[in-house]
């Protein structure tokens, strides 16, 4: 997999983590000796080794976890960063948004002083700060990843401070109007709206392109039937007989019976917007080749971006259901 210009990343699975570990040595053995002959090398001393774990999963003893690369030993690390995503071996979102807390803290400590209360910045300008960027810092990864609620508190308390800022001129506001008042949407709000619009982008991607959309359940109403050749079942060899692919439009049990595949929660999140499609539209469908049978393309983009405006409507909604304005 390229991660970056000139990075790329070795994933493999069995059942143990020292079958792992020889097949990423023999892995990046046949690479080398491809690459030498082209007259290219790797910096091995970037190399980082991490293994992802189901949480019922226990860490083996720590020399079967090592890695070695030309003979260097590598640990693997507690967490790796991947576009600015920050993964840990049991997946667990905590780090990423406390991360994202510290960097949206210092961002606002930055730009705090440009407005001090009752002076400064207009509250447009400030609102403009606030959503270009304190959200998109804050926010980055909530597109992935759902917070717990313990973590959404504390992103929730930081924002209430970007909210009372906003305002200019309300220090003793209560808190309960600051939303309305700053014009800024709740944090628990704006990360089910971001997780609608991560939602769409992958439902109406190119299966061929994106490996994720091409793991959609086959029931899935796509304008192609093309899947990954190790969708649907095959795809949970190893892990369980309890992880099943799930029907696009069934929601999790609850209480959690029988886990399911993460990109079935996705396929889900789009129910609320695409009532009333038969089909959903394809962007970015001229990178595909051979090009199917498709709509035209202007008809598909407007599809698209109505989609989009419904997905603000639902964020609007939902922001008047939890404030409504005094009738």
């Amino acid at each position: 997999m390229i991660s970056y210009v000139d990075d790329f990343a070795l994933r493999v699975a069995s059942l143990s983590y020292r079958g792992n570990i020889r097949r990423l040595q023999d892995l990046f053995d046949r690479l080398e000796r491809k690459a030498s002959r082209l007259g290219f090398f790797f910096s091995v001393a970037k190399t980082e080794l991490i293994h992802w774990r189901t949480p019922s999963q226990r860490h083996s003893p720590k020399c079967v976890l090592l890695i070695q690369i030309k003979g260097e030993l590598f640990h693997p690390g507690n967490s790796v960063r991947w576009l600015g995503y920050l993964f840990t071996p049991a997946l667990d979102p905590a780090g990423n948004f406390s991360r994202r807390l510290a960097l949206g803290q210092g961002a606002f400590a930055l730009i705090r002083d440009l407005s001090p209360p009752g002076a400064g910045l207009p509250p447009y300008l400030c609102h403009r700060l606030a959503t270009s960027l304190n959200a998109p810092i804050l926010l980055y990864g909530a597109d992935l990843f759902t917070p717990s609620v313990g973590t959404t508190t504390r992103l929730d308390t930081f924002w209430r401070k970007v909210q009372r800022w906003t305002t200019n001129c309300f220090s003793a506001m209560p808190t309960g109007i600051l939303s309305v008042e700053s014009c800024l949407p709740p944090v628990s709000l704006l990360i089910a709206h971001g997780q609608r619009l991560a939602a769409l982008r992958v439902v109406c991607s190119p299966p061929s392109l994106n490996p994720a959309t091409a793991h959609l359940h086959p029931s899935f109403p796509s304008l192609t039937v093309y899947r990954a050749p190790d969708s649907a079942r095959a795809i949970t060899r190893g892990l369980s007989s309890v992880y099943l692919p799930l029907y696009w439009k069934t929601p999790r049990p609850v209480p959690l019976i029988r886990n399911h595949l993460p990109v079935a929660a996705v396929a889900h999140r789009t129910i609320p917007f695409t009532l009333g499609l038969s089909r959903m539209p394809m962007i970015n469908s001229y990178l595909v080749c051979p090009t199917p049978v498709l709509p035209p393309q202007f008809l598909m983009d407007s599809t698209y971006s109505a989609l989009k405006m419904r997905v603000r409507e639902i964020l609007l909604e939902e922001w008047a259901f939890i404030f409504p304005t005094p009738g």
